[in-house]
């Protein structure tokens, strides 16, 4: 049976960088209802086993479907390069990554120029963003910052520590056209990033994955008709005051917070 389109919308990611995500889908659907799961007890993804990823992905969705949601944003780069095909596959709702929009706004950017690509091990590793960029003929610099996240995650993005550690990742970036930041907690560090690569556009994936969000919705009859703001639930699977706490300093959280309780298996090291 057909999701209503009044039901909400589902939102992940491994912890408060999807927010800027969200934060794009609330400026462009005003009238929708969202529930967004920040599984900050297992942040950070990437620098985790993808098998693992896809175990933590497949848990929350299910968490998300016996909510009622009518559609699942992967607001987080790692979980969409290593899930996103089996999800789409496998689920009876829509699902919509991350990757796709920020790899279209590189190419509308600077079509075939020179185009960093600064993500997660997890997500650089995959090559989800260098095949689609090299293919379409630009030359593409990838590079993991694994410590962007938990500089965001502990609420420091704006201090001589993050600026040192920027500093350490991009000391040997070549001249760049734009620049992907393929996490959604970079855009927490657009302020340094901007001074650490001069000259450089910073490009974030969230307006472009709500424009597509917003299309495909429409498309499929799924757009909630109600003229009301919608409202945003919080499922945070980790300690509530501090995601409060860091999400605040991100411009948010608005809406009701829930500490919920998920509990995949491990899966062992490769």
């Amino acid at each position: 049976m057909k999701t209503p389109p009044h039901a909400p919308l589902g939102v992940f990611d491994s912890g408060v960088g999807g927010l800027t995500v969200l934060a794009a889908l609330r400026a462009l659907l005003p009238a929708e209802h969202f529930l967004y799961v920040g599984d900050t007890a297992r942040v950070p993804y990437g620098s985790k086993p993808l098998e693992m990823v896809r175990a933590f992905a497949a848990e929350i969705c299910a968490l998300l479907l016996s909510r009622g949601v009518k559609g699942i944003v992967v607001a987080c780069n790692t979980a969409s390069a290593a899930a996103l095909p089996g999800l789409a596959a496998e689920l009876p709702v829509p699902v919509w990554g991350v990757i796709a929009p920020g790899v279209q706004a590189a190419l509308r950017r600077a079509p075939g120029g020179r185009i960093g690509v600064l993500g997660t091990a997890g997500t650089i590793r995959t090559g989800a963003y260098q095949r689609p960029l090299e293919a379409a003929g630009c030359r593409v610099w990838a590079r993991p910052c694994p410590l962007f996240v938990p500089i965001v995650e502990e609420g420091v993005s704006d201090t001589v520590i993050a600026r040192l550690v920027a500093e350490h990742y991009l000391k040997d970036a070549p001249a760049l056209d734009a620049a992907i930041l393929g996490c959604t907690h970079y855009p927490a560090l657009k302020g340094i990033l901007s001074e650490v690569l001069p000259g450089t556009a910073l490009l974030d994936s969230a307006e472009e994955t709500a424009r597509v969000v917003a299309h495909d919705l429409a498309l499929l009859g799924l757009a909630n008709p109600n003229a009301a703001p919608g409202t945003v639930r919080h499922l945070v699977t980790g300690d509530l005051p501090s995601y409060a706490h860091t999400a605040r300093l991100l411009g948010g959280p608005e809406g009701a917070l829930e500490r919920v309780v998920l509990g995949a298996p491990p899966v062992a090291q490769p």
